[in-house]
């Protein structure tokens, strides 16, 4: 029996063995194939929540903008409203999270028609919304909440939810000594990313085994400093999520939209046009900052027709939209993030054919009539047109689609079967029904399928 067993075993890692096996650096790792159900979801939230909650004045960067750069509002807000000699630091215990309710947050999340979250756990200040035990006494568990934020976000979110949980982490930390030092040396030296970065990257997959690792914050420094393919290729091979989760571009200096799972090239990102590899829009509601801003105005936030029209334009050129909130430093998602998210989820409804598992078509906008983007289902032979305004004339014309007389239908969903023409020298004009408001499909932008079509 003890000879089998270990034949048995010997056969086990001969297959290990026998896989492919991703090498540390780039031309390997960007071989990797992007898991499928990436692509197909085309939509998930941001979630930037931390210290810089407490001040909740002007944008997520406070700490950088009063202590790093002294910048005149910041400097002026910290005279006005706290003591000589309050420290950044000092807002870490009125981080307090208590109307904190992770299965009420996965509610409104998952009510917006997102399928995966990133939730940010740990941004430059350096302050870990886990227990981290390379975050000393800089951590939720410690100080603050005194829980682990993290946690409770995965849990009620395979509990209550199909949302895959993604996790964001910097790299850097604006004022750690470390960083500093290492910095200094022009980052030949690497005290930093060794005794801090990656044992919180590995201890973030083993612990709560997320679908998105979300890297940011990789500054000035290559990313042999941070040992980013070394890392990678361990996420790839052996990691408890390997065959799963997938990974953005920012993990050195000049990775950015040339490296990684998919690109977020820049903060966002909207090319307008069709591009060759998978990318993410990562942008925010709240236009000036990622996170929660007491003294925001109501003009500062989009609307939800801009923000459809964003998810439209960014899935018609083949990407995913990140759309950020920020919640408060107790712990709740403000009714203006959350009317955004369910009004979202509410067009995704009755349009979410159109968005979900849908590839870029050959034309990804109208060359005719302006603000119609397509997206495409080739298996099921149907193209759909996202018109982000109602013709006020009754009809509208498509100029991209050739259809055939006695073949193509058209369907205004939510609704059903429309009557058409076709237009010279090319396409077609959809006649669209006369509705009254009330029984309109939905508010805001309306979808024309097409089968039948080329």
């Amino acid at each position: 029996m003890g000879f089998l067993t270990a034949l048995f075993l010997l056969f086990l890692l001969l297959i290990s063995t026998s896989r492919a096996k991703y090498e540390p650096n780039w031309e390997s790792i960007d071989s990797r194939p992007l898991p499928e159900w990436f692509d197909q979801a085309k939509f998930g939230i941001f979630i930037h929540w931390g210290v810089f909650s407490v001040p909740s004045f002007g944008s997520e960067w406070f700490w950088w903008y009063w202590q790093g750069q002294k910048l005149k509002p910041y400097v002026e807000f910290m005279q006005r409203n706290y003591p000589p000699g309050f420290r950044y630091q000092d807002f870490a215990p009125q981080f307090t999270a208590e109307f904190f309710d992770a299965e009420e947050w996965t509610n409104i999340f998952a009510s917006s028609g997102a399928k995966y979250i990133v939730l940010t756990t740990k941004h430059h200040e350096g302050f870990t919304l886990w227990g981290s035990k390379y975050s000393w006494n800089w951590n939720a568990v410690d100080v603050g909440p005194k829980r682990d934020l993290v946690d409770e976000v995965a849990s009620a979110l395979r509990a209550k939810s199909d949302l895959r949980l993604g996790l964001y982490h910097s790299l850097f930390e604006w004022f750690n000594p470390l960083y500093q030092q290492d910095a200094a040396n022009a980052f030949t030296t690497n005290y930093f990313p060794s005794s801090k970065t990656l044992p919180e990257l590995y201890e973030l997959i083993v612990k709560y085994k997320p679908e998105v690792l979300w890297s940011d914050g990789d500054e000035d420094a290559p990313d042999k400093y941070w040992n980013s393919t070394g890392f990678l290729a361990w996420l790839y091979n052996d990691s408890p999520v390997k065959d799963t989760v997938v990974t953005n571009d920012r993990w050195g200096y000049g990775c950015s939209c040339t490296h990684g799972g998919y690109y977020t090239c820049s903060d966002r990102y909207q090319p307008g046009h069709l591009l060759k590899h998978k990318w993410e829009n990562c942008m925010t509601i709240d236009m000036k900052s990622w996170g929660y801003r007491r003294n925001a105005p109501l003009s500062d936030y989009l609307t939800i027709e801009q923000l459809i029209a964003t998810l439209v334009e960014t899935v018609s050129c083949g990407g995913n939209l990140l759309m950020n909130v920020g919640p408060t430093h107790d712990g709740r998602i403000a009714p203006i993030f959350e009317e955004r998210l369910r009004q979202m989820g509410q067009w995704l409804k009755v349009n979410g054919e159109a968005i979900y598992n849908t590839t870029a078509w050959r034309a990804q906008n109208d060359t005719v009539t302006p603000n119609i983007w397509y997206t495409s289902k080739p298996k099921e032979g149907s193209v759909f047109a996202i018109l982000l305004e109602w013709p006020e004339e009754g009809s509208v014309i498509l100029n991209e689609p050739a259809a055939i007389q006695g073949q193509t239908q058209v369907a205004l969903l939510g609704h059903g079967s429309l009557q058409w023409e076709p237009v010279k020298p090319s396409g077609l004009r959809v006649f669209l029904p006369q509705l009254s408001f009330r029984w309109m499909p939905c508010q805001w932008a309306w979808t024309l399928r097409l089968t039948g079509a080329t």
